[in-house]
């Protein structure tokens, strides 16, 4: 679709400088842009591409100071990263933009579906589901029994919720995603086997979270597994049976988090954090990339690393000191080397005392 740069502008409240008609159909990075391109400029180390970029039109800030001659038309606005984010929206919902009930798809009788709902074709929606208004399900995704999604839910292609889950309003859910899968609970036997621990419970996610592609939540032993409102998650996170994760805390990729552990609010987990199970993690907490935490953290709004975490700062005296070993090593040898010189002298000394 086309759009005018007085088009654009009243989307954004925005102040057109050059030519309002000058028409654009694509969204591109300004050092890349070109004709019939919107590109944007927030960073102002990207300044110089504004006087040299291709682009049709660029959304700039209302204090930007020109100080050579601009080609583009331009718009003006209060904050143009906050701009270009609400053009990025408006084109994937546009992008995104589905309608009805795809055939082949099953869905039971017993289940109730809102308005304005998009079903994928071979989709299964089973037993007593219940899908609220404006929900997006994409191709392939299962729905098992008596599921509960609230209202503008949307599930991509190949996501899988298990029985009794229940998710909340504004939810976001990228493929691959398995919600309610069991929880790792096997029982030692005497022989050295395992017996397998029904895991009866289930997942609650609530508004406004977003899980990324090829997570894992468990479904509880008992109780519920519960992402609390605005939680982010990555791709590839494990999150296992009886976790709570508290509100608009944001966990990076491939991290995993072992059984009935808290989480608190606003908690930050690096990319490869490993958590042990049934410890805390205190409101505000911050934990490096790659930290183990194997204890529960207690003291809010503190920054932690390495595995076994510690303190932040601690942490990064010990590696300037790890990364000083070799040196110390080499010291410590000739200190040696020379402890050993000055005792072969005292004993040459006594010696000749002696005699």
């Amino acid at each position: 679709m086309q759009f005018t740069a007085l088009e654009i502008s009243l989307l954004l409240n925005g102040t057109v400088e050059g030519k309002p008609e000058v028409t654009v159909d694509q969204l591109a990075k300004i050092e890349e842009a070109e004709e019939g391109s919107l590109s944007f400029l927030a960073n102002p180390k990207y300044e110089q591409y504004l006087y040299t970029t291709k682009a049709s039109v660029v959304i700039i800030s209302n204090e930007q100071v020109l100080t050579e001659p601009v080609a583009s038309t331009l718009i003006r606005v209060e904050n143009p990263y906050v701009a270009i984010s609400v053009l990025l929206e408006k084109y994937n919902q546009s992008k995104l933009a589905k309608a009805g009930i795809e055939q082949p798809s099953f869905i039971h009788p017993s289940a109730q579906i809102g308005q304005d709902v998009y079903i994928g074709a071979f989709t299964y929606i089973g037993p007593n589901v219940k899908i609220g208004d404006h929900c997006r399900i994409y191709p392939n995704s299962f729905l098992a029994d008596n599921v509960r999604l609230a209202s503008n839910v949307t599930l991509f292609a190949g996501v899988k919720i298990y029985f009794d889950c229940v998710i909340g309003n504004n939810v976001i859910i990228h493929s691959g995603v398995i919600i309610g899968g069991d929880g790792f609970g096997f029982a030692p036997q005497a022989d050295g086997s395992y017996q397998k621990v029904s895991q009866i419970g289930n997942v609650i996610i609530e508004d406004d979270v977003e899980v990324g592609a090829n997570t894992t939540i468990d479904r509880a032993t008992m109780g519920s597994t519960i992402i609390r409102k605005g939680v982010k998650l990555d791709n590839l996170i494990q999150i296992a049976h009886n976790v709570e994760i508290g509100p608009n805390t944001v966990v990076a990729a491939q991290t995993g988090i072992s059984g009935s552990t808290k989480i608190g609010e606003n908690v930050i987990l690096g990319g490869q954090v490993g958590v042990v199970g049934h410890i805390n993690i205190a409101k505000g907490s911050q934990v490096q990339a790659q930290s183990g935490i194997s204890r529960s953290i207690n003291e809010e709004n503190k920054k932690w690393a390495g595995a076994p975490a510690t303190n932040y700062q601690d942490h990064m005296r010990s590696q300037v000191v790890l990364m000083r070993l070799p040196e110390i090593e080499k010291k410590i040898v000739a200190l040696e080397k020379q402890l050993a010189m000055l005792q072969q002298e005292t004993e040459l000394q006594n010696l000749k005392s002696g005699q």
